[in-house]
């Protein structure tokens, strides 16, 4: 095989491997019934998973400019994506957006207080 080949093929499976990351995240994403919990896991799904494509693509190009524009993207996502996230959150958390515990419907505080006063 030549060079050529072999870069094509690993960018391929990394650029894949991102897609089957996404998707399972996406899937994973339904199974979480609390929005804290959604959050930090399209957290999750948007960095890595966008990051395993980035790279794929600079593999494929080889070392040329665009790589070079891959790779700054690839910067400001790492910067930039959890901290949206986080104000996402915090917004919702500072509008009064109650977490709930878990499989019940009363928020994890309300359980916590209703244990304290049965103690």
């Amino acid at each position: 095989m030549e060079m050529a080949q072999i870069q094509l093929l690993v960018s391929n499976i990394v650029i894949i491997a991102g897609v089957i990351f996404m998707a399972f995240g996406v899937i994973g994403l339904f199974r979480f019934k609390n929005f804290y919990l959604r959050i930090m896991s399209s957290s999750k799904i948007d960095t890595v998973g966008t990051l395993t494509i980035i790279f794929g693509m600079a593999i494929r190009h080889g070392l040329s400019f665009f790589s070079a524009k891959l790779l700054l993207l690839a910067v400001i996502l790492i910067v930039l994506g959890p901290l949206c996230n986080h104000m996402v959150a915090r917004s919702a958390f500072l509008s009064g957006h109650k977490a709930t515990g878990g499989k019940g419907d009363k928020p994890a505080s309300d359980k916590k207080l209703e244990e304290d006063e049965r103690a």
